[in-house]
């Protein structure tokens, strides 16, 4: 869906590293690392083509580009704290793939920023940060529902 997987690939997010960065906060329910990282990768894969999420990845990548990339000492490159629009993207992000649930999932990830999500600017790593959450949350809970 809007061929997202290479444009987050051409900026350093692809698929393993968001499962790397997913599996590095892993909370064990009833799967081995193993199984939940296919899983992961599944679900990852899934819900990529949802035009919902990747609408809001776009969105992300094209306001890191013109708001960080392009601008010399942008005043949003240290993530300041009064810029709340990646944070809302990433929650967005979250919560279509999960709902509620996923939002607190989004904190572990945003607060942490394991793996590749530490490398990514400021509306990036919150995006990516919401894909991985939903992802999660949604795994969780399927494990729960049995």
């Amino acid at each position: 869906m809007f061929e997202i997987e290479e444009r987050l690939a051409g900026k350093g997010i692809t698929r393993e590293a968001l499962v790397e960065a997913g599996m590095a906060l892993y909370v064990p329910h009833g799967l081995g690392p193993d199984a939940a990282a296919a899983r992961l990768d599944a679900l990852l894969t899934r819900h990529l083509r949802d035009p919902n999420v990747a609408a809001l990845l776009v969105g992300a990548i094209l306001l890191e580009e013109e708001l960080v990339e392009r601008r010399k000492s942008s005043e949003l490159e240290s993530d300041p704290v009064y810029l709340l629009a990646d944070e809302i993207i990433g929650m967005a992000i979250a919560e279509v793939i999960a709902g509620t649930y996923a939002r607190f999932e989004f904190t572990r990830y945003d607060q942490k920023k394991p793996g590749v999500l530490a490398t990514l600017g400021p509306f990036l790593d919150d995006a990516a940060a919401g894909l991985i959450a939903g992802c999660t949350s949604r795994l969780y809970s399927e494990q729960v529902e049995g």
